[in-house]
């Protein structure tokens, strides 16, 4: 693979992963700690705050994939770029859709419990996490 491309593809990949560990598992639990952030003040932040994430992911991997496919990668390195696209494309396409739903519901005032979908979001999330490094370890090897 040609040095440039490693090059930009591993520098996205660990910005990426920085930005997923300090919004998901950082900002996102403390948040709800604050005085005076009740549950829909919470929730609206979170979904601006993963709005803007997510799409700033979308970027990030446009960015990984282009790079990888014009540098000439060695063909053991689609696997782990299509893992963290396809983990990424199902947070966006499946979990998303439905943790929105149910936000909707709780800001107009439904009472609810925990959901599910959220513990798939968090799972997505950590699997993505994993993906990322070793992604980005790959590319360090190239």
């Amino acid at each position: 693979m040609n040095a440039t491309s490693a090059a930009l593809a591993g520098a996205v990949t660990f910005v990426w992963l920085g930005m997923v560990l300090a919004i998901s598992f950082l900002e996102a639990p403390l948040k709800f700690r604050a005085p005076g952030v009740t549950i829909p003040v919470g929730l609206g932040i979170g979904r601006l705050v993963f709005r803007a994430l997510n799409a700033v992911e979308a970027v990030l991997a446009v960015v990984v994939i282009a790079a990888i496919a014009a540098g000439g990668a060695p063909a053991w390195l689609i696997g782990p770029t299509a893992a963290v696209a396809v983990l990424l494309l199902a947070q966006l396409t499946v979990v998303r859709p439905m943790l929105n739903r149910r936000s909707d519901r709780v800001l107009a005032g439904e009472d609810l419990p925990r959901s599910r979908s959220h513990l798939w979001y968090v799972a997505l999330e950590l699997l993505k996490v994993a993906a990322l490094i070793g992604l980005g370890i790959a590319l360090l090897t190239v």
